[in-house]
């Protein structure tokens, strides 16, 4: 058998498990079990209609302060300027914070599907699936989206304080 198929298949749940006896029980399990992976896709939907909020707000923001000032950056008041790197650093902050809860979310919803795999046949996700992509441990095999993403708001953080810093310098 494979690696996959090793990690795969639950040996202590059998066929014989699959009894009449047992099927409205193993019935009302799976269909938990298909309500929780759907919920943990649901997340990671939610998670990207954030991340499209953030920066479409943090793109107007930007071309609000740049269209005030008429694009010169030398004509851009002080007060402007720290008052829109304030509002775009609370912006990136608040968007680090959901991804980050997004991310904190879905692990556990991932724990809670690896535990229903153990009353079902197979490992498909907890086990099988995360086994093969290295747990996300070997950036190369596998990086986690969410481990990404907490980037982008702080890489955006960083662009807007050295674009404050040059407006103040200048």
């Amino acid at each position: 058998m494979s690696q996959i198929g090793d990690a795969l298949w639950n040996t202590d749940i059998r066929a014989a498990d699959y009894s009449e006896v047992n099927d409205r029980y193993r019935q009302a399990i799976l269909e938990q079990y298909k309500l929780c992976v759907e919920m943990a896709d649901r997340v990671s939907s939610r998670r990207n209609l954030t991340n499209t909020f953030f920066l479409s707000l943090n793109s107007a923001v930007v071309a609000v302060v740049a269209a005030v000032s008429g694009g010169v950056a030398a004509d851009v008041s002080i007060w402007l300027s720290a008052a829109g790197l304030t509002i775009l650093l609370a912006q990136c902050t608040a968007w680090f914070v959901m991804v980050r809860s997004y991310r904190q979310l879905n692990s556990a919803k991932y724990a809670v599907i690896g535990a229903f795999e153990e009353q079902l046949p197979a490992f498909a996700y907890s086990r099988a699936e995360w086994g093969a992509l290295g747990e996300g441990r070997d950036w190369r095999k596998y990086m986690p989206l969410t481990h990404v993403e907490q980037w982008v708001p702080v890489t955006f953080a960083l662009a807007y304080l050295l674009g404050f810093y040059g407006v103040v310098a200048a």
